[in-house]
């Protein structure tokens, strides 16, 4: 043993080594410093015509069967995993909609609804805060006196030089 140790010598070691001002290091070798968290809930590959939404089907621990069925009645459906490979989860053990083969996390269930149907439910609920908004304004205008006006968003200012007025 003692006679491998003798060729190497701390001498012979130096001298083999390059010196450091030759070694050139990669900037892309080192790990990247932005580091991004995961998201807890995973994003499907997008699906033209399609909109995906995760629908709350527990709340501490109870099953929430009111939101589920509302959120089915308003055209969202349950998403198979094996229809999206590419999320790799594991879903809730012993999950009512994880054992039909759906993707459930966290007491989420992945949905998907037809674009076209979402964009009509949109509509209508932009309508109806639209309407709500005209409502409050027509009652606090109701009470709008000329004299000292609540709400004056035009401000017309004459300015006349000479003349008889």
């Amino acid at each position: 043993m003692s006679d491998i140790y003798e060729n190497n010598t701390e001498e012979s070691v130096v001298d083999k080594r390059a010196p450091r001002e030759v070694d050139e290091r990669k900037d892309d070798t080192r790990p990247s410093d932005n580091f991004v968290p995961q998201s807890l809930l995973p994003t499907p590959i997008p699906q033209d015509g399609w909109v995906f939404r995760w629908v709350r089907t527990q709340i501490l621990g109870e099953s929430d069967n009111i939101n589920v069925s509302t959120r089915f009645r308003e055209g969202w459906e349950p998403v198979l995993s094996e229809d999206h490979p590419e999320l790799k989860i594991q879903s809730d053990y012993g999950s009512e909609f994880a054992k039909k083969g759906n993707i459930e996390i966290g007491g989420l269930l992945l949905c998907k609804a037809s674009k076209k149907a979402m964009d009509g439910r949109a509509k209508y609920y932009q309508d109806m805060a639209q309407t709500q908004m005209e409502g409050v304004d027509r009652n606090y205008l109701r009470e709008n006196d000329p004299r000292m006006p609540l709400l004056n968003p035009e401000r017309n200012t004459k300015v006349k030089f000479g003349g008889n007025t």
